[in-house]
């Protein structure tokens, strides 16, 4: 065998009195390709940046093989001291690296080079950190999480990218096609020691099942022997003394192993609260069409979704993927064509910009409203602890501000909020973000038991493939095409690649450019200015008063009578209810143009 490249030893860590790391091995070699498992808390990430020598251990050893080049790549990088996303990426390479090689990999990833690191989006971001951390084409890669914030196209590209390469990898993600696809071993932290097997992701989740139940009977067999020895010190103690107090010493030594044994973390409690149920016809768009000054957004795209349904929605950002949902649920009204919503229809919503919540409020106010001690759950009252115990928070975590919570604790919030309001149909924006794999696995059952219908923005293959029912896919120009099945089932029927093909639906940087020609300083920046943040904030809710503005002054007028019994009221009323639909066609105006800039800036 090889020798290793890099080499963890024992290696011990402690946060806060509780081990998180407890005497880890993990050793990879040349061209090897693993895939670190855990659960999130577990300290995946912590013992990548040990492997990375950026976190000292509290204990162990950690060996590199002299010569032999790490790259790193965090969740969250470093651009301070960097004045473009080239220079970021050029930081990164050693003296006698090839200065093209980034450039390339820029330019392969979708960014110019030029862009201000200050003001990139999460996307361009960890496109960047990407090109970074490849340029070198190092020994070995350390990768954490590398496919958040890509779309589909960039995910396959990686993947491609990554399968042609001969250094040796360690792979931290929650996208199981992503390690399916590259992953040759497995290593598994749990409750902070590592099991690994020679074989790849594909393998894992039937193994773990396996050594969990395993441990289940052992734990099982442990508690018998306990009653056993326990009986006997109360019945069976006989007149020898030197036998009984070994006998008493291993009851001890039992009565400990049971007491330091940390089970398995349990698993979420999700469960939609379901309303009555739907009409058989829940969306009817008939060639609907919008588009954003002279590029077409959605064009004469037509759908029925029946009671049921699963359909997945699936592009690279800024295609409009957004801008498709709002029109098909009825946020917004298309410039061309009809959508016509079902009888009784019951909303939950998922939106996937989870800094629309306070940072400062707590967990406990995010889930109540900041109203009492209960979160209203399907119509029916519920503490707030229980709730937040079925969405693996401790009780402890009440008073934590949101701010303080991680990339999964916040997932798992937002699907506690979502799922809390009783609903026939569920509209939920990459619901998958940041979540555990176990966590996954109960999202999915609790999809597939659902009966309503379900329509889901997601660039997690496996999941649409689990899940969904039938895909929508850009074809550029506007036009969106539904396919039957899962993602593996529309790339069949399409008979190409999705990668190359998609990549072309997307707007290019000149075609944006052009289609506002009104704000240059935004595009150029690529990001909100304050107004507009503020305005997309705001909107929504004007648009609800003016809305319900429109309902009461027309509740008047659906009086017969009320032209001959007071005129002037039935003037006032008429007049009232013009202007309140002037001001609520400009407010929806303004809202779906700035939501489109939103999803093409802040998504890339």
């Amino acid at each position: 065998m090889a020798p290793p490249l890099i080499q963890l030893k024992d290696i011990r860590l402690t946060f806060g009195g509780t081990p998180l790391l407890s005497g880890v091995e993990l050793s990879v070699s040349s061209g090897e390709r693993v895939c670190l498992i855990g659960r999130n808390g577990s300290g995946k990430s912590t013992l990548l940046k040990i492997a990375a020598g950026l976190v000292q251990p509290d204990g162990g050893s950690r060996f590199v093989q002299p010569g032999a080049t790490i790259r790193y790549l965090p969740q969250e990088p470093d651009f301070s001291d960097h004045k473009t996303t080239l220079a970021y990426v050029e930081a990164g390479l050693g003296p006698g690296d090839d200065h093209y090689q980034a450039r390339y990999l820029v330019e392969q990833l979708g960014l110019s080079g030029d862009e201000d690191p200050a003001h990139v989006s999460g996307g361009e971001a960890r496109r960047a950190a990407l090109a970074r951390v490849l340029a070198p084409s190092p020994d070995i890669l350390l990768l954490d999480e590398p496919t958040n914030h890509l779309d589909l196209p960039t995910i396959e590209w990686l993947e491609a990218e990554l399968e042609s390469r001969k250094c040796a990898l360690v792979l931290i993600s929650h996208d199981r096609r992503f390690l399916s696809n590259l992953s040759r071993a497995t290593a598994w932290l749990d409750r902070g020691q590592i099991r690994q097997i020679d074989r790849g992701f594909s393998a894992f989740e039937g193994w773990r099942d396996e050594v969990l139940a395993e441990e289940e009977r052992d734990q099982h067999k442990l508690d018998r022997k306990i009653v056993n020895e326990e009986h006997w010190l109360r019945y069976g103690v006989s007149g020898r003394r030197k036998r009984n107090v070994k006998r008493l010493g291993n009851l001890h030594a039992l009565r400990d192993q049971r007491r330091d044994y940390r089970g398995a973390t349990s698993s979420a409690n999700l469960a939609a609260a379901e309303a009555e149920k739907s009409g058989r016809l829940v969306i009817e768009a008939k060639n609907i069409g919008k588009a954003f000054g002279d590029r077409p957004i959605v064009e004469n795209f037509s759908i029925r979704i029946q009671r049921g349904d699963r359909v997945g929605i699936v592009g690279p950002n800024g295609a409009g993927k957004t801008t498709l949902v709002h029109l098909l649920i009825g946020n917004d009204p298309p410039d061309a064509g009809s959508v016509r919503l079902g009888a009784n229809i019951e909303m939950a919503t998922l939106d996937q910009h989870r800094e629309s919540l306070d940072p400062k409020s707590t967990l406990a106010e995010a889930l109540t409203g900041g109203r009492g001690d209960h979160v209203n759950v399907g119509g029916k009252p519920k503490h707030v602890i229980g709730y937040m115990k079925d969405f693996l928070f401790a009780q402890e975590q009440r008073g934590t501000p949101l701010e303080a919570l991680s990339g999964g604790e916040r997932g798992r919030l937002m699907l506690a909020r979502a799922l809390a309001k009783p609903s026939n149909l569920l509209v939920l924006d990459e619901p998958t973000n940041d979540l555990d794999l176990e966590t996954l696995d109960v999202l999915e059952e609790m999809l597939g038991e659902y009966e309503g219908t379900v329509i889901l923005i997601s660039h997690d293959r496996d999941f649409l493939d689990r899940v969904v029912t039938s895909v929508i896919v850009p074809e550029g120009q506007g036009r969106w095409i539904e396919y039957a099945g899962g993602y593996s089932d529309m790339l069949a029927q399409r008979g190409g690649d999705l990668t190359r093909e998609a990549l072309k639906a997307a707007p290019s940087a000149e075609e944006k450019k052009e289609a506002k020609p009104a704000a240059p300083s935004t595009a150029q920046k690529r990001r909100l200015s304050f107004n507009e943040k503020h305005a997309l904030e705001t909107l929504p809710k004007t648009m609800a008063k003016l809305q319900a503005e429109i309902a009461k002054q027309q509740k008047l007028l659906d009086d017969p009578d009320l032209y001959a019994k007071d005129r002037k009221r039935f003037d006032a009323a008429s007049a009232a209810i013009a202007k309140a639909q002037e001001e609520l066609s400009t407010a929806e105006d303004r809202w779906l143009e700035l939501e489109v800039l939103r999803e093409e800036i802040e998504q890339a």
